[in-house]
């Protein structure tokens, strides 16, 4: 694509005319955790423009949300939009997720102690959250950085602004504070759920673990008697071992890649038909048939069941808490006063006005935007045809807080 001339920011429809990668130099680089896990973080650091770029060179550090990985932001045009307004990207992938899997901490010979699906919500907050800030500000010599989270981190970004001083803004788009609010399906499975599903998919993992063992010790008897060996290779291969099966993760890439190859034009302009009113995941109105089956088959990841539970728990007992050291998110809500922006779908489910309005009730902001984005439901709020409106909104975030630490009058934003 050839490099266009404009004044102003690109428009929604000349952005579709500039290459991406003539937009930002990337860089990947770690962001160790004090529990012994290695983050990844993919920075895309801004080329200057011959247009304005207004927050040219301000950090934000952009959070995924639950089971997704940093394709939830590069899917649609959302980065390439913020990069034209001049932001310095950095995506961090919590543990687990996309390049901060568990195999890149054994080929760092690393072995935290929560490696196989053993961590939970609590984790990403006391020290995925902080590790990728402190990264962030080591990356770009800043003591303050914009901290922009996608549902389920919108929710860390609310705990941890609640408790530190190091964030200059913070931007949560499809993140309920009050989860399960307005929501009587989501209320539903949380309560019933982990009682009724928890044990049954206990006992089946246990059924097929001792099936497992008892085909491996039959397999292993069948090999002493060298004529039946190839029977015993039918039972077990020769160079398995036995190991037990447990219900630790929800599979929820292999789940979405099986949508992506259910999701053709016709299947989404039927769901379309119904979507407004079963809604909250998607309006596919508001998406192209291309970036949903690839964010489904490229954004999803497994999730460990105890962070579901944990989800499950904040939802029966109407709480965002850390268990381990018993912070309340919500209690700190009022100690929140940097700049915010607050986005949900008017279609969202998850994400409502009336699952968000505790927290903007609670902060203590003067600049809180709080608003919904017509005709959205939770999945396209960062790749759907209206990111651009958030993305400008995002921007006047960011320039306001610039402003606030130089001189002058004080604006009031309700």
């Amino acid at each position: 694509m050839r490099r266009l001339d404009f004044q102003r920011p690109p428009n929604r429809r000349n952005l579709d005319r500039i290459a991406f990668k003539s937009l930002y130099s990337k860089q990947i680089y770690d962001a160790p955790t004090r529990d012994g896990w290695v983050l990844r973080i993919s920075r895309y650091k801004p080329i200057e423009q011959p247009w304005d770029q207004p927050i040219f060179g301000q950090p934000m550090l952009l959070v995924p949300g639950w089971s997704q990985n940093r394709h939830a932001f590069t899917c649609g045009d959302f980065v390439k939009q913020l990069l034209a307004y001049g932001a310095d990207i950095h995506i961090a992938e919590l543990r687990g997720h996309g390049l901060s899997n568990q195999q890149l901490q054994l080929e760092r010979g690393l072995h935290p102690k929560d490696l196989d699906w053993d961590w939970d919500i609590d984790s990403y907050f006391l020290y995925d959250i902080p590790a990728a800030v402190a990264a962030v500000k080591q990356a770009t010599g800043r003591s303050r950085i914009f901290y922009l989270g996608n549902s389920m981190g919108g929710m860390l970004g609310y705990g941890y602004a609640g408790c530190h001083d190091d964030l200059a803004g913070l931007v949560a788009i499809g993140a309920p504070s009050d989860i399960g609010r307005g929501f009587l399906g989501l209320r539903a499975a949380a309560l019933f759920g982990p009682v009724l599903m928890g044990p049954l998919l206990d006992a089946a993992c246990r059924a097929a673990s001792v099936a497992g063992r008892t085909r491996h010790s039959a397999a292993a008897m069948l090999r002493r008697v060298r004529f039946l060996a190839r029977a015993a290779n039918l039972l077990a291969a020769p160079d398995s071992e036995f190991k037990p099966i447990q219900f630790n993760h929800v599979p929820v890439d292999a789940f979405l890649r099986a949508l992506a190859r259910a999701a053709t034009e016709s299947n989404l302009r039927r769901y379309e038909l119904i979507s407004r009113y079963i809604g909250s995941l998607l309006n596919p109105s508001r998406v192209t048939a291309e970036d949903f089956r690839w964010l489904l088959s490229q954004g999803g990841e497994k999730e460990p069941r105890r962070v579901v539970e944990q989800f499950a728990r904040w939802i029966r007992h109407d709480e965002m808490r850390c268990y381990r050291t018993g912070y309340d998110y919500k209690a700190h809500f009022r100690d929140i006063a940097i700049p915010m922006a607050i986005f949900f779908g008017d279609l969202d489910k998850i994400a409502s006005a009336r699952s968000t309005r505790g927290i903007y009730r609670a902060a203590r902001s003067e600049y809180l935007l709080w608003r919904p984005v017509k005709e959205n439901s939770h999945l396209e709020l960062t790749m759907g045809t209206d990111i651009h409106q958030i993305c400008a909104d995002v921007k006047d975030l960011v320039e306001y807080a610039a402003r606030r630490t130089r001189p002058g009058p004080v604006e009031s934003f309700g």
